[in-house]
C-alpha cells in the first residue's frame, strides 16, 4: 500500500531563507528514502509556501516527523486543539492511484519532478472538484500516471513527473456514471481559475528544494 500525502506551510517573516536552508540541509527525509519508508519525497517552495510530497510505504506513517526541525521557521496555523506548522492537503485529483508497491515502482528513469500552483476562484471551488471526481472515478481518459494535484482553500498543487507515463489504472473507478463531457474543454476550466497579474491562467511552475526517489537512492 502507499500512501500519497501532501503538505503546505507557511514561512514566518523574516524565515523563508533559513528555512528552505535548513529543508535543503536536512538528511532525514532522504535517510528514510533510502530506507524505504518513503518511495519518493519532495519539497518546493514559492513566495513563503513550502510544500510537501510523500509516498508512504506504509499507512501508519507520519511523514512530518523527518521535518520537525523546521517548525521553529513555519507559523502555526489555527483551527484544532493544538496549533499546527503543516497543514494536510486535500487530494482533489489524480489519474491513477497505487495499486501495490510494485505498479508503482517506476519503470523508466524520472528526467524531472516538479511542482506547480494555481488559484481558483472561490465560487468556483465545488465545481473544480465536481468535474475532476468525475473525471478521476469515471476513468473518463487517461493522462499521467504519477499527476496529483491537492487543495487549501483555493490553492492548488499539482505534483508532475517527467518524462509522463500514460497508462491505464488498476485500480478500478468508484463512479459507474458517464458524466465527464466528452470533450473536457466544455467543462470550462478557464472560468474556473484566478488570474494572475500578468493576466496568465492555469499552473505555474514552483522552485523544488528536493525530491529523491528510492530507486535513486
Amino acid at each position: 500500500m502507499i500512501i500519497r500525502r501532501m503538505f503546505r506551510g507557511i514561512w514566518k517573516p523574516g524565515q523563508e531563507a533559513s528555512g528552505r536552508l535548513a529543508l535543503e540541509q536536512q538528511d532525514s527525509v532522504r535517510q528514510l528514502v533510502r530506507e524505504g519508508v518513503f518511495m519518493t519525497a519532495a519539497a518546493f517552495a514559492w513566495q513563503n509556501n513550502v510544500f510537501l510530497y510523500f509516498e508512504c510505504m506504509e499507512a501508519e506513517t507520519d511523514p512530518l516527523e523527518s521535518v520537525q526541525q523546521l517548525a521553529p521557521h513555519l507559523v502555526d496555523w489555527p483551527g484544532e486543539a493544538k496549533p499546527r506548522t503543516w497543514i494536510p492537503m486535500v487530494n482533489v485529483f489524480h489519474f491513477n492511484e497505487p495499486a501495490s508497491k510494485e505498479h508503482w515502482l517506476r519503470k523508466a528513469p524520472v528526467e524531472r519532478r516538479a511542482g506547480r500552483i494555481a488559484f481558483l476562484k472561490r465560487e468556483m471551488m465545488a465545481s473544480y472538484i465536481y468535474y475532476h471526481y468525475q473525471l478521476q472515478e469515471e476513468r473518463a481518459f487517461h493522462a499521467d500516471k504519477y499527476e496529483i494535484i491537492a487543495m487549501h482553500e483555493n490553492l492548488l498543487f499539482g505534483y508532475q513527473e517527467f518524462p509522463k507515463v500514460i497508462e491505464e489504472p488498476i485500480v478500478p473507478g468508484r463512479l459507474a456514471t458517464k458524466g465527464t463531457p466528452e470533450n473536457w474543454e466544455d467543462s470550462r476550466m478557464d472560468l474556473h481559475f484566478q488570474p494572475w497579474e500578468d493576466g496568465y491562467l492555469y499552473f505555474k511552475p514552483v522552485d523544488q528544494i528536493f525530491a529523491y526517489y528510492v530507486g535513486d537512492e
